[in-house]
């Protein structure tokens, strides 16, 4: 299996070198994560890749990660919680749905969207990044209305994962949907590959719930959904990659 891989590994990278792109740098590790989502083909998982690093280069600053201040507005709203690690010992990311409203300024809540998904691989990463770090995200659909509802939102974030993070996201637990969001649901699911539906669990009865808590463990989940932790909004918690810059004048 193993030698299968290799040979695998060596038709993406010329693949990708056809592409006029490059491999150089990458873990295994991390090209296995197109590759997989690709369905092993060498091909098809090398354009994703060289897609992926032109996005990279068209919306991230050569630092790495996009800094809080350019998505202030968005930050503002105090709607994304990072917590963790699960008992998986994946980082934690809860949306309060009810504090988020659709965004008039699309670049940037895509911008956003960069910002929060970097910030939750990077507070998993255990000294060095291997490239299969995973997340475990959580949308709370708890006392929302119809000014909170933004489809368009939910497929930029799901998306994202599925074209710029393969492979990235665990599972995904949707919780307190409102009868009148399934509509919306089933708008959003055209967009989700299978896979990602997959990996999507929706939330409805007491069983499903104690399999939720079981699967977080109450270490890392949040006193408000029954376990033992305290809220942290995300952009309380500062990652080496993410700390302000002490030289910049304030």
């Amino acid at each position: 299996m193993e030698e299968s891989q290799e040979l695998v590994l060596t038709q993406f990278r010329k693949a990708v070198e056809k592409l006029s792109s490059s491999t150089e740098g990458y873990e295994k590790a991390t090209l296995m994560r197109f590759l997989v989502a690709r369905s092993m083909d060498p091909d098809k998982a090398a354009k994703m890749f060289v897609d992926w690093q032109k996005w990279r280069a068209s919306i991230v600053p050569p630092s790495g990660f996009i800094p809080d201040s350019e998505v202030k507005d968005e930050l503002e709203f105090n709607k994304i919680c990072l917590q963790g690690p699960t008992k998986a010992g994946h980082p934690l990311v809860l949306v309060i749905t009810s504090k988020h409203f659709a965004s008039k300024d699309q670049a940037n809540f895509k911008k956003f969207v960069v910002h929060v998904l970097d910030k939750i691989i990077k507070s998993g990463i255990k000294g060095k990044e291997v490239g299969d770090e995973k997340l475990i995200g959580v949308i709370d659909l708890a006392n929302i209305t119809y000014k909170n509802l933004d489809a368009r939102g939910l497929i930029t974030g799901f998306q994202f994962l599925q074209s710029y993070y393969p492979e990235r996201l665990a599972k995904c637990y949707i919780l307190h949907m409102p009868g009148f969001f399934a509509t919306v649901w089933k708008f959003v699911c055209r967009f989700l590959e299978k896979t990602t539906k997959e990996k999507i669990v929706i939330v409805t009865n007491a069983e499903e719930q104690r399999q939720f808590e079981e699967d977080i463990g109450l270490e890392a989940l949040p006193e408000e959904y029954g376990g033992r932790a305290k809220l942290t909004l995300i952009q309380d918690v500062l990652l080496p990659q993410t700390a302000p810059d002490v030289n910049k004048k304030q």
